[in-house]
């Protein structure tokens, strides 16, 4: 037996006014896309933009349902919009805010696990890596290089399809 281990970093900005300017008015617009969200139950209103590789820009938001499996993340409804818009171009950049109605929305908050695993499959469908950028509607920012980072050891077609 021998022990092994999962380790990975990330930039942390202090604020929205630390990140490039590409980068700030995605996050921005991602914060706006909180607004589009349908979360009567929550009150936890997500948005999240995409830049892909084309140049194009997609927006998702999170999606609930008085029967609660039946609701949808930001995440997961901006992937299905890309692959339907544009299918099979990469995504070169996420974005993903929350708006909590119910208290304080200062720190980011990651993608739950359902998302983590539909981001690293449409990172091995379309053979590119997506950074991540994650912000409440204020406050400090996280990047990660790649979105695959948060969720190692993930289960993937190769499991499935054996290679």
């Amino acid at each position: 037996m021998h022990k092994q281990t999962i380790q990975f970093e990330y930039e942390v900005f202090e604020s929205i006014e630390e990140l490039t300017t590409e980068d700030k008015k995605l996050m921005e617009d991602a914060r706006k896309a909180t607004a589009l969200a349908y979360a009567p139950y929550s009150k936890f209103k997500v948005g999240a933009v995409a830049i892909l590789n084309n140049g194009e820009i997609v927006k998702g938001s999170n999606q609930e349902n008085a029967s609660y499996p039946v609701g949808v993340c930001a995440e997961r409804t901006l992937l299905g919009n890309a692959a339907t818009l544009f299918p099979e171009v990469p995504i070169k950049s996420l974005y993903i805010s929350y708006h909590n109605t119910k208290g304080e929305s200062n720190e980011p908050v990651s993608p739950c696990g359902m998302c983590r695993q539909a981001i690293s499959e449409y990172e091995h469908r379309t053979h590119q890596k997506i950074r991540l950028i994650i912000s409440g509607m204020k406050g400090k920012v996280f990047a990660f290089e790649h979105a695959s980072l948060l969720l190692p050891l993930s289960f993937s077609s190769v499991n499935l399809l054996g290679g």
